[in-house]
């Protein structure tokens, strides 16, 4: 088999210039409608407040987390590169959630709710509400259905479909 020709230094450079462009472009048009650091921020932190008192999340949090501001500066690292595309969140959040005994539908339905909750709360532009909503949403689908399809192989394939939309 014949390797196909390695990329010029040329292309690389575009392909990287692509990428830095189009990640400035997203920050832009999130900023936009008002989903800046601060927000993020601000979103983390009353999120995460509404979490810890919360009956059916705060256990599982409280069993997983000992250390709240190393978590929060984490989480918003984690939304700034979701909503961002920043780049400076590394880890595996799903092998992270794949570890956690028993979680199922209602605990992400929980979640969700208390998050568009924090969103409504925040009194945002309603394209940030989206924005966020639609992200957040996606990440519970994704991890709910990695949860449910290693307990119940392509049968869990769906596990998503009932979660809430803001």
């Amino acid at each position: 088999m014949i390797s196909p020709a390695p990329a010029s230094r040329e292309a690389e450079f575009d392909a990287r210039a692509f990428a830095l462009r189009k990640r400035a472009e997203k920050k832009v048009a999130a900023e936009d409608i008002g989903v800046d650091a601060d927000f993020i921020d601000q979103m983390v932190e009353s999120f995460y407040t509404a979490i810890q008192g919360d009956d059916l999340l705060a256990p599982i949090f409280a069993e997983r987390v000992h250390d709240w501001p190393v978590h929060l500066a984490r989480m918003k690292g984690f939304w700034r590169s979701v909503l961002h595309n920043s780049g400076e969140f590394s880890g595996n959040p799903m092998l992270k959630h794949l570890a956690i005994p028993g979680l199922e539908l209602a605990h992400f339905v929980r979640w969700l709710d208390l998050f568009y909750a924090t969103l409504r709360r925040l009194e945002s532009h309603p394209q940030a509400i989206g924005l966020v909503a639609g992200r957040a949403r996606m990440i519970a689908d994704s991890l709910l259905t990695a949860i449910e399809m290693r307990r119940s192989g392509l049968a869990g394939g769906r596990a998503g479909k009932d979660l809430p939309h803001v």
